[in-house]
């Protein structure tokens, strides 16, 4: 039996990989396709790169949408509230690849994005998509929360180091660049080829919205508030994101200690490599990998790890049917790609 699949967002870049992702997964079947402007219009006039391109996008009404088993939501900030908890209503599991519901508290929401939510009342019950950390959250419950992929690739570098305690919870810098892939398929001037080819720039320095929800997801690993400074640049590539995370090691903390960390947290974790080279974008891209590799420099008692994903994958729609395999019981790699390709 395959599982009844909506999409709704199918039209950007993670909602793309969705249908790609769903059309390749042994228990899944794309029942759905939904999407605003493109509503209307064929799967192959946003995607022709996809198969079964004479499928027709609907919109992002619901109740468009029919009987579905599960619904991912690939929709821009402020967009998933409505149709997520109307999908809850009927019974469907959704997982929303969006921000409306990542955050624990309003205090949380309203700093990283500066209003009031719409339904505080949701905060706080959706599980945190990573199920390298939530696993048993995700797997019991009919909605996740999937993380910005900043975050993805920010959480598995840090999170084993300050759950074990071995750096401080202050003073962590997050340095993390992104293919352009990153900010969706909009026609923005400043991600423009012109604007974007042969450089790279630092953006939303001190005021992104992924720092809080970094911070939320490492606090509750560690049991305790943690402090980091982020800066996302954007670099002219297309996908993949490398995270180059600092922190200040505890007394007593060497290279050994970090790499049996790291280790230990992902032993079970299938798609988390820890190696000792620094990793390149290069080798996770088309794969829902994360590769990590740590360093501590004993000189200044830095300790450095870095963390590479595919944003569209890992930190977007791999790991959302990630998610969506857990909740729906089936197994954690289904229809996932697990290697990249190269050159």
């Amino acid at each position: 039996m395959a599982y009844r699949i909506g999409i709704f967002g199918a039209s950007g870049y993670a909602g793309g990989e969705l249908v790609r992702l769903v059309d390749g997964h042994p228990s899944m079947e794309a029942d759905y396709l939904g999407a605003h402007s493109k509503a209307g219009t064929t799967l192959g006039g946003v995607h022709p790169h996809l198969g079964g391109g004479d499928r027709a996008l609907g919109t992002l009404d619901p109740a468009a949408a029919g009987d579905l088993d599960l619904a991912f939501l690939a929709l821009p900030h402020g967009a998933s509230a409505e149709p997520a908890l109307a999908l809850l209503e009927r019974g469907v599991r959704v997982v929303d690849l969006g921000s409306d519901f990542r955050f624990d508290s309003t205090a949380r929401y309203e700093e990283a994005y500066g209003t009031a939510h719409p339904h505080p009342e949701e905060l706080g019950r959706w599980p945190y998509g990573i199920p390298e950390f939530f696993r048993t959250a995700i797997a019991g419950s009919d909605r996740v929360a999937v993380p910005g992929c900043y975050p993805t690739a920010a959480i598995l570098a840090m999170a084993p180091l300050v759950g074990a305690g071995l750096v401080e919870p202050t003073g962590i810098v997050v340095d993390a660049k992104s293919g352009v892939s990153g900010a969706g398929r909009s026609a923005i001037p400043t991600l423009m080829f012109g604007a974007v080819d042969e450089g790279v720039t630092a953006y939303k320095v001190l005021t992104h919205r992924h720092r809080p929800e970094i911070e939320q997801a490492l606090g509750a690993v560690a049991g305790s508030p943690v402090e980091v400074v982020f800066t996302p640049h954007l670099v002219p590539m297309q996908r993949g994101i490398l995270a180059t995370c600092y922190a200040t090691a505890r007394p007593g903390t060497g290279q050994a200690d970090v790499e049996q960390a790291l280790a230990a947290a992902y032993r079970a974790a299938p798609l988390v490599t820890v190696g000792t080279e620094p990793p390149i974008t290069r080798w996770v891209v088309g794969s829902n990998r994360c590769l990590l590799s740590a360093h501590v420099d004993d000189r200044t008692g830095t300790v450095i790890v870095l963390s590479a994903i595919d944003n569209l994958l890992k930190g977007a729609a791999g790991q959302a049917v990630q998610c969506a395999n857990l909740m729906l019981g089936l197994g954690e790699l289904d229809g996932l790609p697990t290697e990249g390709w190269m050159p």
